[in-house]
């Protein structure tokens, strides 16, 4: 009976770690995009391709570097024009707001106009 109670709990736990694990390699890969554009001195876009289950760092036509997402995993911008992030080389950025849901959990992932900065915090919707 125990196992009962515990075991979705457990499931709950685990699925809430990966939504979370997910969304904080995804703020990584957007903060990594800012400092390459300004270290490197030249514009970086970010482009995340939910259908596909890839976000790809472009310079130009180069991709170098993309980063897989998890299976079940769903990440959505508002507005759908901001899934293709800018980065200047003076710290700016595009902008964007991007949902980020897996397994009935949320987070929101903000990057902002006049900073660059990228910051994560649970969802409320």
């Amino acid at each position: 009976m125990a196992a009962g109670v515990v075991a979705p709990s457990v499931v709950s736990g685990v699925g809430t770690l990966r939504a979370r694990s997910e969304t904080a390699g995804i703020a990584t890969f957007l903060r990594a995009a800012r400092e390459q554009a300004v270290t490197h001195n030249r514009t970086y876009e970010v482009r995340v391709k939910s259908e596909e289950g890839i976000v790809e760092l472009r310079a130009g036509n180069t991709v170098p570097a993309t980063r897989r997402l998890a299976s079940g995993l769903r990440v959505t911008a508002d507005p759908p024009a901001a899934q293709v992030i800018t980065f200047l080389p003076q710290g700016l950025s595009s902008g964007s707001r991007l949902h980020v849901e897996m397994g009935g959990r949320g987070y929101l992932i903000t990057v902002d106009p006049l900073t660059g900065r990228v910051a994560t915090r649970r969802a409320d919707r």
